[in-house]
């Protein structure tokens, strides 16, 4: 006997199909993601920081369909931390209840201690391309980045894995 699902997955929703060699297939085309470092323009001088400035509108003018993605470096633990209220606040017992109410502290020290390092990425999607077409385009975008003084790495299925689950 064979037993249908009842909704999608999560997958399906955000209308990934699969991974590839270089980054993320989609519906839409595949993706291609960039970790860029961020700069600490707090200790730039301002002429610095308009250069900074001007080398991100030549990029995005080199390569206007680049999509940029800024993110709290964390997982969200909302979720976990309510749970943990409902438990306690249902929880007959002292002893429990103040367990669980440390571990909802501990959560949220660790949201807001994560909370404070962003993450840049850069996204390329390729519509129509054949593998050697994407690999060439890969190399083009990540050079033009790099070109504009930028550090940039191309991302892991890892690291692309950390950047939906965070994202989404």
């Amino acid at each position: 006997m064979r037993v249908s699902k009842k909704g999608r997955s999560v997958q399906q929703m955000l209308g990934i199909e699969t991974f590839t060699k270089y980054g993320l297939m989609t519906e839409g085309g595949e993706l291609l993601f960039y970790k860029v470092a961020p700069t600490n323009i707090s200790v730039l001088s301002t002429a610095n920081i308009d250069i900074k400035i001007y080398h991100l509108q030549m990029l995005l003018s080199s390569i206007p369909d680049l999509e940029v993605i800024c993110t709290d470096n964390c997982e969200c633990f909302d979720d976990n931390k309510s749970y943990l209220q409902v438990l306690a606040q249902t929880e007959s017992n002292p002893l429990v209840r103040g367990l669980l109410e440390k571990d909802r502290d501990m959560l949220t020290g660790m949201q807001a201690e994560m909370s404070t390092a962003r993450q840049f990425v850069l996204v390329k999607r390729c519509k129509g391309l054949k593998p050697e077409q994407v690999f060439q385009t890969m190399n083009h975008v990540q050079k033009a980045i790099a070109e504009q003084g930028f550090e940039v790495q191309r991302m892991s299925k890892k690291d692309i894995k950390r950047v939906v689950a965070v994202y989404f």
